[in-house]
């Protein structure tokens, strides 16, 4: 099972080569085949080939695959760099080569290391060193207080998925097939045109597709397996909810806050000063205001509209919207703050060009306002996911605790549930490996796609 692996990488290489360089050689197909190799042979070698023991499954055997794939495309990328170095593609900067000038003194390339050993050290310690620790742990099992571990290898991340091999491959494939068609699809109609319209909404449908396989990969449970399958639909509703209110309401009331009206800059902090506080606090203040028995929510809903609003905590749905709206107030005055900003850099002219052609208050906001914006909104648009994703466990822990049933316990949520109060260190670790991985396909996907799209001006 190894030696297929490493076959694959070498046929890797010079594909990798083919794709990417502009002079291939033969020279470069041999050194991209040998790179491949040895990337990939790293990670069987570091653990052990226990990926392809006798006792391990055909889940095991795919996540050794992947991740030797991973390693070789690493290895490929770095080899590609120097063949673009050589072909002159990318001047070195002399500022880490050379000597530095700055105005009457002259400095060494050692000067920067020098500066900034103090911040590596710290990261090296604080970051990078406890990320290769939980690495190491997402492949052990280990209890908290425990004085001993045993290596599990994939077993931590197979129990998380599906246990039929083939699926596990054909969803992600037809997800990925999904895409490219409606890719190919768009790049074959005109704009403006009703073939244009379908092609759109067939990439949307793909999109969609692969949140789909996502799901069907994880576990529902059962048969030794963790429900790993609920866990991501809850994180799904969830950060979606959370960026899509916490983005439009900012950006709406950035809008209407912009406006030239008496005392603004006071009412523009006021705006802004929610997100000084944390996320516990916002979890307690809107455990208070949707209590069920002493809440101001539900004392408003009795007197004023005589309606008695369900417990959240008893309701999936109402548990879920509450921790939505206390996430997104939350992250609200960030988004005020940044599209204040982003207002301030719409070009005037272009504005009073709408105007001048007769171009209403929506249509100047979409053709204008929301293009200029579009550096602004990405930014948002990571920041608020990664919020969606790492700030919400105070909130849920103060309001729901991952009730009613599990349904508001989301990724973070339950790895320190599983590796912190549960004390297993190993399952928590793999959880939050899983995590990382999803942010890095998220952020790679969002720049790949909207980034594409962004306007950065007259660049």
């Amino acid at each position: 099972m190894l030696i297929l692996g490493l076959i694959a990488a070498a046929l890797l290489g010079p594909l990798f080569v083919w794709r990417t360089n502009d002079n291939p050689s033969v020279q470069r197909y041999g050194i991209a085949s040998a790179v491949a190799v040895a990337g990939a042979a790293v990670t069987p070698l570091a653990m052990g080939q226990c990926g392809f023991s006798s006792v391990a499954t055909g889940v095991d055997h795919l996540l050794a695959y992947g991740l030797m794939a991973t390693a070789s495309l690493l290895a490929l990328l770095g080899a590609r760099a120097l063949f673009d170095r050589a072909d002159g593609k990318k001047v070195t900067s002399g500022a880490m080569t050379g000597e530095i000038s700055t105005g009457g003194f002259r400095m060494g390339w050692w000067v920067p290391w020098v500066l900034l050993s103090p911040t590596l050290v710290i990261l090296v310690v604080f970051l990078y060193a406890p990320a290769v620790q939980t690495f190491t742990l997402s492949t052990q099992l280990t209890r908290l207080g425990a004085p001993k571990s045993i290596d599990v290898c994939f077993g931590n991340f197979s129990e998380l998925l599906i246990t039929d091999p083939f699926k596990l491959v054909a969803y992600p494939l037809l997800a990925i097939g999904a895409v490219y068609a409606a890719r190919f699809f768009v790049r074959r109609t005109s704009p403006g045109t009703a073939g244009r319209r379908w092609a759109d909404l067939a990439a949307v449908v793909a999109m969609l597709s692969v949140f789909v396989a996502l799901y069907a990969m994880f576990s529902p449970g059962g048969g030794g397996q963790v429900a790993y399958r609920p866990v991501y639909l809850n994180t799904v509703i969830i950060s979606v909810g959370i960026v899509a209110l916490g983005m439009s309401g900012g950006l709406a009331i950035a809008y209407l806050a912009f406006r030239q009206i008496g005392g603004g800059a006071i009412y523009r902090t006021l705006l802004i000063w929610p997100y000084a506080i944390s996320p516990a606090v916002a979890g307690v203040l809107f455990f208070m205001i949707f209590d069920p028995t002493a809440g101001i929510f539900q004392h408003s809903m009795e007197v004023v509209f005589g309606i008695d609003v369900p417990n959240y905590r008893e309701n999936a749905v109402l548990a879920q919207t509450a921790i939505i709206l206390a996430s997104a107030w939350k992250i609200l005055g960030y988004n005020i703050l940044f599209y204040l900003a982003g207002l301030q850099t719409v070009p005037i002219d272009q504005i009073e060009a709408a105007i001048i052609d007769g171009a209403g208050t929506w249509q100047r906001f979409k053709k204008v306002v929301l293009p200029a914006l579009s550096p602004m909104t990405f930014f948002l648009l990571v920041t608020n996911l990664t919020y969606a994703f790492f700030e919400v466990y105070a909130t849920i822990d103060f309001m729901t605790k991952g009730a009613p049933a599990g349904k508001t316990s989301v990724a973070i949520y339950e790895i320190i549930r599983v590796g912190v109060n549960n004390g297993d260190l190993g399952r928590g670790a793999a959880q939050s490996v899983l995590l990382f991985i999803a942010i890095i396909g998220i952020t790679l996907w969002q720049f790949r796609t909207s980034g594409s799209r962004v306007s950065y001006g007259g660049s």
